[in-house]
């Protein structure tokens, strides 16, 4: 299976860290530059050690985007329509501003760690359009989305879906080849979902499962 991690608000990422290194893990981490409970954002010089040693652990590494913001549609053939979460601003972009968008968070990645992207990447909230596929696949990334069974559900309101039963759905519906979606804490989210994260680890390696990075394979 492929555990992948999505930025988000970081509150839950040293935790996490320490969970995944404990266990060995490598996972595919997509990268954006959001807020982070510290006041900064995630690639600001000050997380410069944390992705170190995250480099230095062998995860793989992808674009999430720099802005972090929703693309809602194709107002023409040579753009694409890029949103904020809040729909406050819009604005259209082309294919060459699309992959500058997509390459922004990797300079700051490799100035603080001399490492940069694989060739993949993931769209905010999943959501592409045919004209994001295509820009991105000209500038060399690969969209990589998660699998039914995959979606952990850390971002989803906590009273109605507290840890206890994500943790009970996931290990008893993942299934060899999933790709699960995780993030570094989930600001909206009362009870937060890190602090399970180490008996999701065990629970899966304990039925046999092992993690693999999307770019240890072709999958």
């Amino acid at each position: 299976m492929f555990l992948t991690i999505d930025t988000g608000w970081m509150s839950e990422a040293e935790l996490i860290a320490t969970a995944l290194a404990d266990r060995r893990i490598r996972a595919t981490l997509f990268l954006a530059d959001e807020r982070t409970f510290r006041g900064d954002t995630c690639l600001a010089e000050s997380w410069a050690g944390f992705w170190q040693a995250r480099v230095a652990e062998g995860h793989a590494f992808g674009s999430h985007t720099m802005r972090h913001w929703y693309f809602r549609g194709d107002p023409a053939p040579d753009r694409v329509t890029y949103q904020s979460y809040d729909r406050r601003q819009t604005t259209t972009l082309t294919e060459a501003e699309f992959c500058a968008e997509l390459r922004a968070p990797e300079a700051r990645l490799r100035a603080m760690t001399g490492r940069g992207f694989d060739p993949i990447w993931r769209a905010p909230g999943g959501r592409t359009t045919p004209n994001a596929l295509r820009f991105a696949q000209g500038c060399g990334f690969r969209h990589v989305g998660w699998t039914p069974n995959g979606f952990l559900g850390d971002e989803l309101p906590s009273d109605r879906h507290p840890n206890s039963l994500l943790l009970r759905r996931a290990l008893a519906n993942i299934r060899d080849g999933d790709i699960l979606l995780l993030h570094w804490g989930i600001r909206s989210r009362a009870e937060k979902f890190g602090p399970v994260v180490p008996q999701l680890l065990d629970g899966l390696l304990a039925q046999g499962f092992r993690f693999q990075t999307l770019t240890a394979t072709a999958a």
